[in-house]
């Protein structure tokens, strides 16, 4: 077995301030990860990236595949509604 070592208390102390700051620094990140502000910056990020693409170019498939779905959909509750609107 290997022999360890005894810590000394300054060593000890060392350490768990360490610990300390290494804890503060991560609760910060997630405050500053949390807060609405940036929550809804990253959300905006993630929609104009969905619409854009690298170049700033709109993605027109993917825009022509939503739309074509929306159609799909609204042509389906319309179809429903008349034949419930039958009985």
């Amino acid at each position: 077995m290997p022999e360890t070592k005894a810590r000394t208390t300054e060593q000890i102390e060392a350490d768990i301030a360490a610990t300390r700051a290494r804890l503060a620094s991560t609760v910060d990140e997630l405050v500053d990860r949390a807060h609405p502000k940036n929550v809804a910056k990253r959300q905006v990020e993630q929609a104009r990236a969905q619409v854009f693409d690298e170049r700033g170019q709109l993605r027109t498939q993917k825009l022509v595949a939503v739309g074509a779905a929306a159609v799909g959909v609204l042509g389906m509750l319309i179809m429903i509604r008349k034949l419930v609107g039958r009985r």
